[in-house]
């Protein structure tokens, strides 16, 4: 069989595994896989450097599929070129503990390099997967000896450039110069509402050209050997990234469905699929056909696979005998392992010091930095509020890709995304700050990296109306709380330095959980000692009590537990039996056992008062029916610090005012 058929058989394999899934399910999207086949084909089988057979492989292209409703297209090119995927794995799409379920999940197939589906994000996500490769090639890149030098690809649709995160990404993208960066843009010119011509008419090249971006276009979206001619042209364009808008249709091939909205989002139907079958010249009767010819060329990709990373290992090998001590970094950057010396500087507090949480994390990053080399972030152009800048390192532009300092510019939804990228790339230790109020611009992909399990790190400062001055739009209120609803994800909101520090001890230890930080603008006490906030990867624990048999438990967080700490003083001198806890990270304390649980909350003690300069929601559950909250369940106001606690009932008169009245009552 010549080349031009065996590639338009492979082709027409894609569509119809595609067509036939999606009908077997009787639920995903066919169109973009009967459209996009032929630029996604060309891709894996001329181009993308990968070794099924060792998904993980460090030097590996990445692919992402943006439009991830597209899935049967990612899963179809998967199998077929030799993962762990199974014809039964495609046959089960969509079905509940399938390995093919309705959009991309990483961690759950291989080969999946980030879930996709909300759109935007994978666009984004690979923004950060070409800043890692760029910044590890350039720490740890040799002459003769490009130990990191790989491909970011991409297949983006219209939904992923009409939403607002790529286009911070692209502009971050074009102004990074990330010429190791080429997406794929599959414009069928349809969208579910219908024709893109309702919504979307911008000149979408003239767009990424204003980005700095190197564009193309490639007017046939079946005609491979243009396809092919334009990735060549992106991979020679090393100085910006590349853009190629290839011209599809969606639905190809059905005869009725085909340029419309009804080959987007739903099975074609049995009649459609004969008919589209038939115009492919493709046996009807068959479902999920593979011809044998088919698979034995696309499983070339196992053996390519293979050797392109035998050799790889081999030039390994031979920089790591002129280079041992790079070899060995390397190796443990990869395999997520942390420095032995890494804690060594740490700073320690002492007790009745006052600081600005912030500003501590900004001791403790520093502190870090010396002995975590891939340790890179900053933030949305707040570092200096932040405190999130790394002194005595460059920053991360063209001229200086090993700086660790990045400015993601007032980008908080691409800068969560990016982060996300970072981190699965493997070998970072990413982390991005801006205000608290802003996680709400980065809440999809604090979700995703929640979903991933990547360690990401946030560092949210300016954590309450402790603010001040800038009035209710910039206090977070509901913050603390909508972000403890997402699965997975550790929220800490350390109440002084030593919690600080501790804080960001288990961000790094972490492997599996991003962790996100509410820090303060202004300065409290500092109440633990370096050994008591260790207790800190608990989640809760007991601060100081005068009886093991407490009347009244007083929790709280941040800057609020210092008034729980000066109410508990007095109430102790009143006589009183109490507790203080402070309860930093509630997730890590629904973690420990129910013992110890118990043992920091005891079920019988029912008089208890939290306190925490934010939304009472969630509460309920560590207080119970008896006890009390002082929270904010209102937005804040424009005033200075001083005057806004004491209006909103943040004061120690108002605690004890509140903890007295549930001792007044019978337990």
């Amino acid at each position: 069989m010549d080349h031009a058929n065996l590639d338009l058989l492979s082709i027409n394999t894609i569509r119809t595994l595609a067509m036939d899934a999606v009908e077997k399910a009787r639920s995903g999207h066919p169109g973009l896989p009967m459209g996009a086949a032929p630029t996604a084909y060309i891709l894996w089988s001329r181009f993308l450097k990968h070794s099924p057979q060792n998904p993980h492989w460090s030097n590996r292209d990445r692919f992402i599929l943006s439009a991830g409703h597209g899935s049967m297209l990612l899963y179809a090119l998967l199998h077929l070129t030799g993962y762990d995927l199974t014809l039964d794995d495609i046959k089960s799409f969509r079905q509940l503990g399938s390995k093919t379920p309705g959009h991309p999940e990483y961690g759950h197939t291989a080969g999946v390099e980030t879930t996709t589906g909300p759109l935007g994000q994978g666009f984004a996500t690979g923004v950060g997967m070409a800043i890692a490769e760029r910044f590890l090639a350039a720490r740890y890149n040799r002459p003769d000896f490009p130990i990191v030098d790989h491909y970011t690809y991409a297949l983006v649709s219209d939904g992923d450039l009409m939403e607002g995160i790529s286009s911070e990404a692209a502009s971050l993208a074009g102004h990074l110069a990330l010429g190791k960066m080429i997406y794929l843009y599959d414009d069928n010119h349809i969208s579910i509402e219908g024709n893109t011509e309702i919504a979307f008419t911008e000149d979408v090249l003239k767009r990424f050209n204003a980005y700095g971006w190197h564009t193309q276009c490639v007017t046939d979206g079946n005609d491979i050997v243009a396809i092919q001619a334009a990735i060549t042209a992106a991979q020679q364009e090393t100085q910006r990234p590349s853009l190629i808008a290839v011209r599809t249709h969606i639905g190809f091939g059905s005869p009725h469905k085909q340029d419309t909205p009804k080959a987007h989002g739903s099975p074609l139907g049995v009649e459609e699929i004969l008919l589209t079958k038939e115009a492919y010249g493709w046996p009807e009767d068959r479902e999920f056909y593979i011809p044998d010819a088919v698979l034995t060329h696309m499983r070339q990709a196992v053996a390519n696979g293979n050797e392109w990373e035998s050799a790889w290992e081999r030039m390994k090998s031979a920089w790591a005998n002129q280079y041992p001590s790079l070899n060995r970094e390397y190796d443990a950057i990869m395999d997520n392992q942390l420095p032995e010396d890494v804690f060594r500087d740490l700073p320690q507090f002492d007790l009745g010091t006052n600081l600005e949480t912030r500003a501590v994390s900004g001791k403790v990053l520093n502190a870090l930095a010396p002995h975590l080399p891939t340790l890179i972030g900053g933030s949305a152009d707040l570092a200096s509020s932040n405190n999130t800048h790394l002194d005595g390192f460059e920053s991360f532009s063209p001229a200086t890709p090993e700086g660790r300092n990045m400015h993601f510019g007032v980008r908080e939804h691409a800068m969560g995304a990016t982060l996300n990228g970072m981190s699965l790339h493997g070998g970072l230790h990413p982390y991005g700050g801006t205000f608290l109020i802003f996680s709400d611009y980065m809440r999809p992909a604090i979700r995703l990296a929640a979903l991933m399990k990547q360690p990401v790190t946030y560092v949210f400062t300016h954590d309450s109306i402790g603010l001040g001055e800038d009035g209710p739009t910039h206090q977070p209120i509901e913050q603390l709380a909508s972000l403890r609803t997402i699965p997975n994800l550790y929220v800490i909101r350390p109440a002084d330095a030593n919690e600080t520090r501790e804080a960001w001890k288990i961000a790094l230890v972490s492997r599996t959980h991003p962790v996100a930080m509410a820090l303060t603008r202004q300065k409290v006490p500092t109440l633990t000692t370096s050994e008591l906030s260790e207790n800190l990867v608990r989640g809760a624990y007991i601060l100081e009590q005068n009886s093991e048999h407490p009347e009244i438990i007083l929790m709280g967080t941040g800057s609020e537990l210092q008034l729980c700490h000066e109410a508990y003083r007095q109430l102790i001198q009143e006589g009183y039996q109490a507790r203080v806890v402070s309860f930093p990270c509630w997730e890590l304390f629904a973690e420990q056992p129910q013992s110890y649980q118990d043992q920091v909350l005891p079920p019988h003690v029912h008089r208890r008062l939290a306190v925490e300069a934010a939304t009472s929601f969630g509460w309920d559950r560590y207080v119970g029916a008896a006890g009390a909250v002082i929270g904010l369940d209102t937005f804040g106001a424009s005033g200075s610090i001083e005057d806004l606690m004491k209006f909103f009932g943040f004061t120690v008169d108002h605690v004890l005012s509140v903890a007295r009245r549930l001792l007044a009552t019978q337990s």
